[in-house]
């Protein structure tokens, strides 16, 4: 006989964070219930002193980040959010790894391993274990998990469709699955923009206000489990997701 599990709402969610630089996407983590902070760039610069939040030491490399995540989920504390600020960087702390363990001349991921994907691969396989490492600690200390990630645009080729682009996390595209497939929440946060001007002249202005879109669209990566479906307005220091975090 099937044991049936119910689905209970913990209040406690895994969530990617991603937006142009200087958008404010490490300040919008930071306002996630008693936060600390991995860094693989030093994006808390922009976060008022008042505000910032407990960090460790600045990741060199992916020995120091596997043992900082391994305390986080071994020793005693009360922290109740873990943000990776970024993964972005991450990717590039990564890859230094796997081209330095190399023993020929190659300097790129496309040539490592002896070419063929086996880079890129590899490259996947280390977030896969990042991601393992935010599981355990998620389920077993009761932390929220927040990834921060850059953006760049990329050409969408469809089959049946004209190419768009969108937005998507400034990784390679075999780790994407790790910070967006299996998440509560993939939040990308813009300008409130207005474009005016007649013909080809034309001028972007902005009032500095911000939104997250977290809902599917084909504008860029993103998406949520709770049912949101219109643009979530951000305000400075204030969590737009008070409603579903504990």
């Amino acid at each position: 006989m099937l044991e049936i599990v119910k689905t209970e709402d913990t209040g406690i969610i895994i969530a990617t964070i991603t937006g142009e630089a200087g958008i404010g996407k490490t300040s919008l983590a930071c306002t996630f219930p008693k936060p600390i902070v991995i860094k693989t760039e030093d994006g808390l610069k922009s976060v008022p002193i008042a505000s910032r939040p407990d960090a460790l030491e600045l990741v060199e490399d992916a020995d120091q980040l596997f043992k900082q995540l391994a305390a986080i989920l071994k020793e005693n504390h009360d922290y109740k959010t873990l943000i990776i600020d970024s993964i972005t960087q991450l990717d590039q702390v990564f890859t230094d790894k796997i081209i330095s363990e190399e023993r020929s001349e190659t300097k790129t991921l496309a040539t490592a391993m002896g070419g063929y994907g086996a880079g890129f691969n590899a490259l996947s396989a280390m977030h896969g274990r990042v991601r393992k490492y935010a599981q355990a600690i998620h389920d077993k200390r009761k932390m929220n998990i927040i990834f921060v990630a850059h953006t760049d645009m990329e050409t969408i080729d469809l089959p049946d469709q004209d190419p768009y682009s969108r937005y998507s996390l400034r990784i390679h595209k075999k780790s994407l699955k790790h910070y967006v497939d299996n998440v509560d929440l993939v939040g990308h946060i813009k300008l409130d923009m207005v474009v005016k001007g007649k013909d080809k002249i034309k001028k972007a202005g902005s009032n500095g206000s911000r939104y997250m879109v977290a809902y599917t669209t084909a504008n860029c990566v993103s998406k949520n489990r709770f049912g949101i479906s219109d643009d979530i307005q951000i305000e400075i220091g204030k969590n737009p997701l008070q409603s579903i975090i504990k």
